[in-house]
């Protein structure tokens, strides 16, 4: 009943938006937005099974253009409480996007609020994900999510893009869901650079890199302020760098696609690793189905027992496009896990997607 109860929840939202979106409030106001619900299954060997019925998360976003060059952002973001939410207090909806961006001409665009990282070959947002779950994020969480501050991206040519931010932290606060930085810079402040490069046909190459300066008790992100030397817990404070680079390659006229990513990660003690992944997109001819298939892992390099763990996930993603706003995904997983606290786990699940 629970199930079906929020299923039907998620297709009213999703009745409900387009009327909302065709309403024109002006002609420099524009606004979208999407909403997930799912169903999810995982058994841990050796644990009890687990499921979940949720509107997992909701995205209402305005546009707004009062200037010809200038364009403001403003988005509010649901994610429920059951699954952490959104803040320490459980809290379920905030304010996400909050910048102002100026185009400043020669391919120059200057931003500044609140604001995405540029990182991660997955979505922070769950409509554009290829599957229910993320392939990587699991213990390391190399990916930064929201942070505030400054950005400058820069497109000399339509082949080429590239930037810099300059922000409160790099990595979000605890608790948060990556949802927001850590409010000052004096502590773990954050920076990136990104270039990407798509004048080959049918290939994007990407590469960034992130950086947040040291941290100190009670002002953590991500950073590490203990650690075990001889046996003794120290107070160490480490700062924390990231390198990413990914591709995609379309490998055929039917919009097959192949991904592959590689992030390291440096942040000292059990918070050093690399996560790896590999897509393969599947489109079956004349018909609205698809399918991802993936392989990922991660291998933490500095720590011991389950802080130097690894682990191998295999995954299948098919899914089903009714419409430009609505389709539905399922989703397997097998993970493989050495020195972890857990050797293995299955996971089902099955969500539907509206965004317009």
């Amino acid at each position: 009943m629970k199930l079906r109860t929020q299923i039907l929840g998620a297709l009213a939202m999703a009745a409900a938006l387009p009327a909302f979106a065709q309403v024109k409030i002006n002609d420099t106001v524009s606004v979208t937005g999407w909403a997930v619900a799912s169903y999810q299954y995982t058994q841990v060997k050796g644990q009890p099974s687990t499921d979940t019925t949720n509107v997992d998360d909701a995205l209402l976003e305005a546009i707004i253009t009062p200037a010809k060059k200038t364009t403001a952002t403003v988005s509010l973001f649901y994610h429920p409480s059951s699954e952490g939410g959104v803040s320490p207090t459980g809290a379920e909806a905030t304010l996400l996007d909050a910048y102002v961006s100026y185009d400043a001409g020669g391919g120059v665009t200057l931003s500044a609020g609140k604001f995405l990282s540029n990182l991660g070959y997955e979505s922070f947002y769950a409509d554009a994900d290829n599957m229910i779950t993320l392939a990587n994020q699991q213990i390391l969480a190399p990916i930064p999510g929201y942070h505030t501050g400054f950005k400058l991206d820069y497109a000399p040519d339509k082949t080429q893009t590239m930037g810099f931010q300059v922000a409160d932290s790099e990595y979000n606060k605890p608790g948060y869901d990556a949802t927001a930085g850590d409010g000052e810079t004096r502590h773990n402040g954050g920076a990136e650079v990104y270039y990407t490069y798509t004048g080959i046909n049918n290939l994007q190459i990407w590469a960034g890199y992130g950086y947040e300066s040291k941290t100190v008790p009670g002002a953590d992100t991500d950073g590490v302020t203990e650690e075990i030397v001889n046996g003794k817990v120290i107070q160490n404070a480490h700062d924390v760098s990231v390198g990413d680079i990914w591709g995609t390659y379309t490998v055929d006229k039917n919009g097959d696609q192949v991904a592959l990513e590689e992030i390291y990660k440096s942040g000292g003690f059990a918070n050093t690793g690399s996560d790896w992944l590999a897509y393969f997109l599947y489109n079956l001819p004349g018909t609205k189905v698809s399918s991802w298939f993936c392989v990922s892992g991660e291998q933490q390099q500095n720590g011991t027992g389950f802080l130097g763990g690894s682990y191998t996930k295999y995954s299948i993603s098919p899914a089903y496009t009714y419409n430009a706003n609505l389709s539905v995904k399922l989703q397997y997983s097998y993970e493989k896990a050495k020195n972890l606290s857990f050797p293995s786990a299955n996971f089902f699940g099955t969500e539907l997607v509206f965004k317009f």
